[in-house]
């Protein structure tokens, strides 16, 4: 059996909490993917200006704006560019406005694991058997 070639995506990560970025980096270390970190919805706007991005994650809650102010501007820089939100505020009526916005999906923080690299695995178009973790 063979073992499925390495497939590497850039994804953008941004939020303004250090921690939480770096946490959630650590859980997508070893698949694949190279992380850029933005701590504002600002900069993550200027990081998909300046570089090729495949998918973008964001907190709903930065200064500069807000993670469903930057899914426009993110699509104005790179149509069709999957984004999910998550928000340690996160309620039903926010799932449908970030979803109305144009999102792939809406995450409630802090974020479950399993339900992360599912949402990244499909907005990147990704198989799950190349994502297993034991």
């Amino acid at each position: 059996m063979s073992i499925p070639p390495r497939i590497l995506r850039r994804v953008l990560l941004a939020d303004d909490d250090r921690e939480v970025r770096f946490g959630v980096a650590d859980l997508l270390d070893g698949l694949g993917l190279e992380i850029l970190h933005a701590e504002t919805g600002t900069e993550a706007v200027e990081l998909v200006r300046r570089t090729s991005i495949d998918a973008a994650l964001l907190d709903m809650h930065m200064p500069g704006c807000t993670g469903i102010e930057a899914i426009p501007l993110l699509h104005h820089e790179r149509a069709g560019l999957p984004c999910i939100v998550y928000s340690g505020r996160w309620s039903l009526d926010l799932e449908q406005e970030v979803l109305a916005a144009g999102a792939y999906a809406c995450l409630k923080k802090p974020v479950e694991p399993r339900a992360l690299l599912r949402a990244l695995r499909g907005a990147l178009g990704l198989p799950g058997e190349l994502w297993q973790r034991n």
